[in-house]
């Protein structure tokens, strides 16, 4: 009897065993999710944080770009301001060199010969930094380089008839428009 109870507690025994085996087998089984889980987070962060790296490149070069055609854009109208205040100055001696009349031995004539040389080289000057006057006689009437002052009755509607202050251009910037009389 004894041999028999040793026999039955053998199978109880590898029962137990199995039973022991089999939960190792699971616990390992679970553990294999848990990490592949865990690695599937790990790799899904990884993707997240490199995407946002792209984005964030993508980004800096794009200020970067923006930042360039800024400091381009400012460095090319940087005289802006001074030719602005210089055109006060170029209308004076255009006005005061109209005053000249046909007689050139008298004083005033003789005067406004200098007048002449300081104009001619301000606006050599001017050009040579990009700054042109705006042709607007005979021409149709454009609202970006003309500002119509005066309204007159003419042939063609829409024509300039005069010029009453010239404007000027900065490179391709209007930074005065022309002062003109427009027909009806």
């Amino acid at each position: 009897m004894n041999e028999e109870k040793e026999i039955k507690e053998e199978p109880k025994q590898e029962n137990n065993e199995q039973k022991e085996v089999k939960e190792e087998v699971k616990e390992k089984k679970s553990h294999k999710k848990e990490q592949k889980c865990k690695c599937d987070e790990r790799q899904k962060k990884i993707e997240e944080l490199e995407n946002a790296l792209l984005r964030m490149q993508a980004d800096n070069i794009n200020y970067r770009k923006r930042k360039d055609d800024e400091v381009a854009k400012m460095l090319k109208y940087a005289n802006e301001d001074l030719v602005k205040e210089i055109l006060p100055s170029i209308d004076n001696f255009e006005r005061a060199i109209k005053l000249d009349d046909d007689n050139l031995d008298d004083e005033l004539s003789k005067f406004l010969e200098g007048f002449k040389m300081i104009y001619c080289h301000l606006l050599e000057t001017l050009e040579k930094y990009g700054v042109k006057a705006i042709d607007g006689d005979n021409k149709e009437f454009d609202p970006v380089y003309h500002q119509a002052v005066l309204t007159e009755k003419g042939d063609k509607p829409g024509m300039v008839i005069e010029v009453m202050q010239k404007g000027y251009l900065l490179k391709d910037k209007v930074i005065r428009p022309a002062m003109v009389k427009v027909s009806e």
